[in-house]
């Protein structure tokens, strides 16, 4: 992808294509588990005709309760480490893809803004988290420029498509 500012989810269709590619040649199945993008990384995939065969399901988990009832976050974990955080974001990559029949899933965790900052965690703080079958959970910190909240959202979508990406490249290489 080039570095002109995004514009929207069809920006992101060469690399969700390429996502898809690498699934299908793989045999593999993705799940998401979304707060701050809210199903958009699901939608870049599945705006792309063919997508189910490689895309088994995503759960929007906007809330804190949604987290804990659909992919099994610890309501404790939340409260102690905050639901934008390292750990949180883990939880939910692990829980997606427990919960479904997925191989891989990515997660995603932040804050878009305009509000809900601080200073330790500011607007554009995102935790994005990869889990594969039979492979360590990876975990990635996320600092975006505050240029909005679609910005935000959108580089959010763009990291954790590529990080999926990255993910399914190197398993191939083992």
């Amino acid at each position: 992808m080039n570095d002109r500012r995004l514009e929207s989810l069809d920006d992101l269709a060469p690399l969700a294509g390429n996502v898809l590619e690498e699934l299908k040649a793989q045999g593999k199945m993705i799940a998401t588990a979304e707060s701050c993008t809210g199903g958009l990384i699901c939608a870049a995939l599945t705006e792309i005709a063919g997508s189910s065969v490689a895309v088994d399901r995503g759960f929007i988990t906007y809330s804190n309760e949604a987290k804990t009832e659909l992919i099994g976050v610890p309501a404790g974990l939340i409260t102690r480490e905050g639901a934008v955080s390292k750990e949180v974001a883990i939880a939910m990559a692990e829980g997606a893809l427990e919960r479904s029949n997925g191989d891989i899933s990515v997660s995603v965790t932040g804050i878009a803004g305009p509000g809900g900052g601080s200073e330790h965690k500011p607007v554009g703080t995102v935790h994005i988290a990869v889990a594969a079958t039979g492979e360590p959970t990876q975990h990635f910190h996320c600092w975006f420029a505050d240029h909005g909240r679609q910005f935000i959202r959108l580089e959010t979508v763009k990291t954790a498509l590529a990080s999926v990406l990255n993910a399914l490249k190197d398993a191939k290489s083992h």
